[in-house]
């Protein structure tokens, strides 16, 4: 297992100066944006404005702080305004985002289209996983095996089973074997 603190990352700010990104992990360890296979970021929306394309890529996004976004992806209205619910959408489509009312911080997992894809889901309460998995504290703490985590701390995982307690809510991402 390996924690990532979230105090550990750096803010990265984006293309076109819209918000920030902090990377949490990516598959290959140290992939950049152009060669990762998946990765995991946690992203500060604070303005208006188009989001980055990511061609081949998927991404599920995940609003854990603020109202909201209404999407256009692909020309298709989403409208993202409930927190902790797993939104899956193609990262190549042209996507442009209005807020409802103030900034937000998306969770986002992207990975490649055609690789074996990670799975994710908002947990609250008392649970075992199995590995590989990444377990991402998100409005409280949270215990991975007895290793505490503060919000937006992350637990890495082996395979084999992992107890989780979250105190609010958790994402847990089921990650392909690697």
């Amino acid at each position: 297992m390996r924690t990532l603190r979230a105090a550990d990352r750096a803010a990265v700010p984006w293309r076109n100066g819209g918000g920030v990104t902090r990377n949490v992990v990516a598959h290959p360890e140290g992939a950049g944006t152009a060669d990762f296979v998946w990765r995991a970021s946690l992203a500060d929306v604070g303005a208006d404005g188009p989001f980055s394309g990511f061609p081949g890529v998927d991404r599920i996004l995940t609003v854990v702080e603020g109202a909201g976004m209404d999407l256009l992806v692909g020309g298709r209205r989403r409208l993202v305004d409930e927190r902790f619910v797993p939104q899956h959408f193609p990262g190549d489509a042209p996507t442009d985002c209005r807020l409802l009312a103030g900034p937000v911080v998306n969770f986002n997992v992207m990975f490649r289209r055609g690789t074996p894809a990670p799975a994710v889901a908002v947990v609250r309460g008392d649970l075992t996983i199995a590995g590989p998995a990444l377990v991402v504290a998100l409005d409280a703490p949270a215990r991975v095996d007895g290793v505490h985590l503060d919000p937006y701390d992350a637990q890495l995982t082996a395979r084999g089973t992992v107890a989780v307690r979250a105190e609010g809510h958790a994402a847990v991402v089921t990650l392909p074997a690697r």
